[in-house]
């Protein structure tokens, strides 16, 4: 049982693991936190958005390459507390696989994105290690 009746504004975000040639795309963060650091592409939900949408969205300002929202497999939501030091942040991540690597072009927030081989990742933001994981394990 809950005990704590403190209001908690909770925030709804949309996360996209892209596969290619056994690689993962990622951007390089604009801005805190985690500035400088890479991550999936992802961001806000926008008012009278679905995660879906905003996930393919978030995918092509980010990186430059269109997926088609009939390709994107939901993953999973996530949403421990700690998860973003902004404060509590839901996000549902969507997953695809291309037939081939296409080169990205950074935009938006981002400030690079590249491929990255899965045997080879970086040290992630976020959980993203965790939705990479839970992405490659289907």
């Amino acid at each position: 049982m809950i005990t704590d009746t403190t209001d908690e504004t909770i925030r709804y975000t949309a996360d996209v693991v892209l596969f290619a040639a056994g690689h993962v795309l990622l951007i390089e963060r604009g801005w805190d936190p985690f500035k400088n650091r890479w991550a999936l592409p992802g961001g806000h939900v926008n008012t009278g958005e679905s995660s879906l949408d905003a996930s393919a969205r978030e995918l092509e300002e980010e990186s430059g390459i269109t997926v088609p929202t009939a390709d994107l497999r939901q993953v999973g939501a996530f949403d421990a507390p700690d998860r973003d030091p902004r404060g509590r942040y839901v996000s549902v991540a969507y997953t695809a696989t291309l037939p081939a690597l296409v080169e990205p072009t950074a935009g938006d927030d981002a400030t690079a994105a590249r491929w990255w081989p899965l045997d080879a990742l970086p040290d992630l933001a976020f959980d993203h290690a965790e939705i990479v994981a839970a992405a490659a394990s289907r």
